[in-house]
């Protein structure tokens, strides 16, 4: 879901009861372009499994509780794995 409140997507990552929240500018850094809510979600379910993948690593780097609350940068991104199939 986009929070118009703080210009972010927020989800829920796979196996986590908290939220994941990615800033609007995280999505400039690695799309490069000025973008809409509506482009950083369609970007979003484009590339959901690198999300999962970039927020189940941050999480475990960090120790976080299964019911954190935390946020992605587009450095968390590009260190994910990119999609294989």
């Amino acid at each position: 879901m986009w929070r118009e409140d703080i210009d972010s997507l927020a989800f829920r990552p796979d196996g986590h009861n908290g939220l994941c929240v990615v800033h609007r500018l995280a999505f400039r850094a690695l799309v490069g372009a000025r973008l809409s809510p509506e482009i950083c979600l369609a970007y979003f379910r484009e590339h959901r499994a690198r999300f999962n993948d970039a927020a189940r690593a941050k999480a475990g780097r960090k120790g976080l509780p299964a019911h954190s609350n935390f946020h992605l940068t587009s450095r968390d991104l590009r260190r994910a794995p990119t999609e294989s199939a």
